[in-house]
């Protein structure tokens, strides 16, 4: 299973690894900001709690065009700006100076109608919203 994570400087953390119907803990070097996983035969993206992660197809590389009611219902991943990013992971400024989490330049986002790990309720709303996937 392939694991990749953003890390936080100097923090050690655990990174939980799920494969199939089985659950291991992974000790990270780091901590796992955001990763990905198998599970129910797909390979996604999540944060640190486990829950799925989005991207948006109205963004552009390197800028989030979710603001207001959007952000409220799609909040963006937002870091420490000194937080240490793995490969193909980057931090995108907001306009409110926040930094977003992005992967290959594309920000991420949580959904509010997740509430459980593995939910992916957010994967294809109203076409322009898509299961973040490396």
């Amino acid at each position: 299973m392939k694991l990749t994570r953003i890390l936080s400087a100097g923090v050690f953390g655990l990174a939980l690894a799920i494969s199939g119907n089985s659950a291991a803990l992974a000790e990270a070097d780091g901590n796992a900001l955001v990763h990905s996983r198998e599970l129910g035969g797909q390979v996604f993206m999540m944060n640190e709690v486990h829950m799925s992660l989005y991207f948006f197809a109205n963004d552009e590389l390197n800028v989030s065009n979710c603001y207001g009611d959007c952000a409220v219902n799609w909040p963006p991943v937002i870091l420490d700006a000194n937080a240490e990013l793995g490969e193909n992971y980057s931090l995108i400024e907001r306009t409110d100076g926040t930094m977003q989490a992005a992967y290959k330049g594309k920000p991420l986002y949580l959904f509010v109608g997740d509430s459980n790990i593995g939910d992916i309720n957010g994967d294809g709303v109203k076409g322009i919203w898509s299961l973040a996937k490396p």
